[in-house]
């Protein structure tokens, strides 16, 4: 098995405009290993979030190739890429995203029935995650009865729950105040050395860099590996 979860190699995108072309990146390449936790830095604009939109296969490149666990992402179309989209890569995002509709447990849930797993058992597994997470009191209520943190902290259960090799955060306690992010934060960590991950942190937060095992600088469409977290 290689020490490799995730490959880019020659990763661009383009997108095109009325004007003329708007390149984000061309001929980036970039490396995760099993176990690590990597934070990816920059100015707003960079193009951070479209770079871990390319890696966890919500938007395909304009040229390269992304490998999770050797396997080419793109290589099939939009349904074999969301399948292992489903079944290997897990998103906790800035904004929630949670269904207003739903529970926490069914939001949690929600994940595993996409991939096929029956009711019963998939809102078993979805009550386990929220336990991990300290939510299993609140698997019954909906995103407007909680707060912020606990919000993201359901999101973080979904994003867990199918038992993912690899999890990407963008600017994961970005809408929270500093104290509620810190924890977000040590949660995240903390479900990053139980289970094994291996992880990616979008962030412009310096003190969440220092957390990481490698901290990447992205600017004028380049990625550079910094020799240590920023002080």
């Amino acid at each position: 098995m290689s020490d490799r979860v995730l490959v880019a190699e020659s990763l661009g995108k383009t997108y095109p405009l009325p004007k003329g072309d708007l390149r984000v990146f061309e001929g980036l390449d970039f490396e995760l290993g099993r176990g690590e936790l990597a934070a990816i830095m920059g100015a707003s604009g960079v193009g951070k979030t479209t770079l871990l939109n390319l890696l966890g296969g919500l938007d395909r490149p304009s040229e390269g190739r992304v490998l999770v666990d050797g396997e080419d992402l793109f290589a099939g179309a939009d349904r074999e890429v969301a399948a292992v989209r489903n079944r290997k890569i897990g998103f906790v995002f800035q904004v929630y995203h949670l269904l207003p509709e739903f529970t926490s447990l069914e939001n949690v849930g929600f994940p595993l029935m996409i991939g096929g797993v029956p009711k019963k058992e998939a809102f078993h597994r979805a009550l386990g995650m929220l336990l991990e997470v300290g939510l299993e009191d609140k698997a019954h209520s909906r995103p407007s009865q909680l707060s912020g943190g606990e919000q993201q902290r359901v999101a973080i259960a979904r994003a867990l729950v199918n038992a993912p090799r690899l999890l990407l955060a963008d600017e994961p306690t970005g809408n929270l105040d500093w104290k509620t992010g810190e924890r977000v934060l040590r949660l995240v960590l903390d479900l990053h050395e139980r289970k094994g991950l291996s992880s990616i942190l979008v962030t412009h937060n310096e003190k969440i860099a220092r957390y990481c095992h490698k901290v990447y600088m992205m600017e004028a469409g380049t990625m550079k590996l910094l020799t240590s977290p920023p002080s």
